[in-house]
């Protein structure tokens, strides 16, 4: 029998095995199991689980049966621009692939699925305007117990969730890239939102712009990464973080008041170069109260005279009401 059929069957006995395992088991140098891994994961046969030097491999999963017969080559389209997830073993799957395992997973019928879920994502895409933002303002004004509004403009590239097949495809993204710290990610995110970024700074001629710093301590930071990825060839501005001895993230105030005081008194806005038309952007935006008291410590210092917030994703709390108006 030759060793790569001893070695699926290994992984059938054992299930997860180390290349020490490996080649102990078999008999062989370490090199050569490298090599016949290798062989295995290009024919889809295997999978590896880990990063080095802890690494383990596994048999992958076997995939349910391929549906893309029963669906259009637009509807395809659609799903590989919309539709990602990524399962419990860290695989991230997108259009078909994620379709077919989300409707094996949840029992659920494929076509019709699908049906449902562009109908659903349609509704979300209703809220884009001509150049692919979602206005955010209106939902900011219609907050109460916002107060003053201090941006003059506020925009989401994507809503973060969406009703039923939850996170959105930069939802999911932003996620995964944040929780794991996972750089890969970030930079993937980088490449799908600059050119959209740089537009809006030419249309709104933006003079610079101020990235949002973390609020909660993460040893790799999303906009701090973003920041130094998308090479914004703009003057950035400084605003600092200030943490009390118990650090508060604004996630976990449930309470727009709350968010609000946390924004206000713990942002720090140093003596720096003022300019006309500034861009804040965050990567996420719920209530909106970060973005908002920064643009009016920006204003109260005379360091900006027109404010453009910018979210990678935001709430879609608040739209539903909107659009009933």
């Amino acid at each position: 029998m030759k060793t790569d059929k001893k070695l699926l069957k290994l992984f059938d006995k054992h299930g997860q095995l180390t290349v020490h395992e490996m080649s102990e088991a078999l008999g062989v140098s370490r090199q050569y199991i490298h090599q016949l891994l290798i062989k295995l994961e290009e024919a889809g046969s295997i999978m590896s689980v880990g990063k080095a030097p802890r690494v383990f491999y596994m048999l992958k999963q076997k995939p349910g049966p391929n549906n893309t017969s029963t669906v259009s080559p637009e509807n395809e389209v659609f799903l590989n621009q919309h539709f990602i997830l990524v399962n419990p073993l860290g695989e991230m799957l997108e259009g078909i692939p994620a379709m077919n395992y989300w409707c094996e997973k949840q029992g659920l019928p494929f076509e019709k699925t699908v049906s449902e879920f562009m109908e659903t994502r349609k509704k979300y895409l209703s809220y884009f305007n001509a150049d692919y933002l979602i206005d955010g303002v209106s939902k900011l004004k219609n907050t109460k117990g916002m107060g003053v509004i201090g941006v003059d403009e506020l925009y989401y590239l994507d809503f973060y969730a969406m009703e039923r097949f939850g996170k959105t495809r930069l939802g999911t993204l932003m996620h995964y890239a944040k929780q794991g710290q996972n750089k890969q990610l970030m930079k993937r995110i980088a490449d799908e939102i600059r050119n959209r970024l740089i537009r809006l700074l030419d249309e709104k001629q933006i003079d610079a712009i101020l990235f949002v710093p973390p609020t909660i301590d993460r040893k790799v930071q999303i906009l701090t990464v973003l920041e130094k990825l998308l090479q914004i060839d703009k003057p950035h501005m400084k605003v600092e973080k200030i943490r009390g001895s118990i650090m508060v993230p604004q996630k976990a105030l449930s309470k727009l008041y709350e968010r609000i005081e946390n924004a206000k008194n713990t942002f720090y806005l140093p003596n720096q170069t003022a300019y006309k038309r500034v861009l804040i952007l965050d990567d996420a935006v719920g209530s909106g109260a970060t973005i908002n008291e920064i643009a009016l410590k920006l204003k109260s210092k005379a360091l900006a005279k027109e404010i453009v917030g910018l979210a990678i994703t935001g709430s879609y709390k608040g739209f539903e009401v909107i659009s009933e108006l």
